[in-house]
């Protein structure tokens, strides 16, 4: 149980770190519909609120994800609305203490990063966040240090002026020359 615990901990770690890239990055993919424009903002929103409100918008944040998605199964923003507003939930629940939910929502959300790459494969804030996912990530969780430096990379080439993905690749960078 303790093992399982440290994991879990582990995983918060990495899916704040991801999620809270979307709160200081530029959409490079236009949002296909209000629905995925309201599950963005909602997830910038969600830094911005005291923290007893915070759960209260992600859940419409994430509601409003899947409702776009369910209206367009093929818009990548709305995808990365869904890992955006459950990762930052998860984040709050592993504060809470809550385990088991995770690892089915951890799952989630690597699918609807993947789901996002694969319909939008140079959308540059979806691959610095899934880069920082797999550098946080343990590998027991799927993570992958040198994948994640790779994204962060390719993420920093489509998109070189943006300060957040550039400190994040340094101390990736960083990290693997003290490895």
């Amino acid at each position: 149980m303790e093992s399982l615990r440290a994991l879990l901990l582990a995983l918060g770690a990495a899916l704040i770190g991801a999620a809270a890239i979307v709160s200081s990055l530029v959409l490079f993919a236009e949002p296909a519909g209000p629905a995925t424009s309201d599950a963005v903002a909602l997830c910038h929103e969600a830094d911005q609120v005291p923290v007893a409100e915070r759960s209260a918008v992600l859940a419409r944040g994430l509601a409003r994800a899947e409702e776009a998605v369910r209206a367009n199964p093929r818009d990548a923003v709305a995808h990365f609305a869904v890992f955006c507003n459950l990762g930052k939930r998860l984040e709050m629940e592993r504060h809470g203490g809550g385990l088991f939910a995770t690892l089915g929502d951890l799952r989630r959300v690597q699918r609807e990063i993947d789901v996002t790459l694969t319909l939008a494969p140079d959308y540059p804030a979806a691959l610095a966040a899934k880069g920082e996912m797999l550098v946080e990530l343990p590998r027991l969780l799927g993570g992958d240090p040198r994948e994640g430096e790779r994204l962060l990379r390719r993420a920093v080439a489509l998109d070189p002026d943006d300060p957040r993905m550039r400190l994040m690749l340094a101390k990736v960078a960083q990290a693997a020359e003290e490895r």
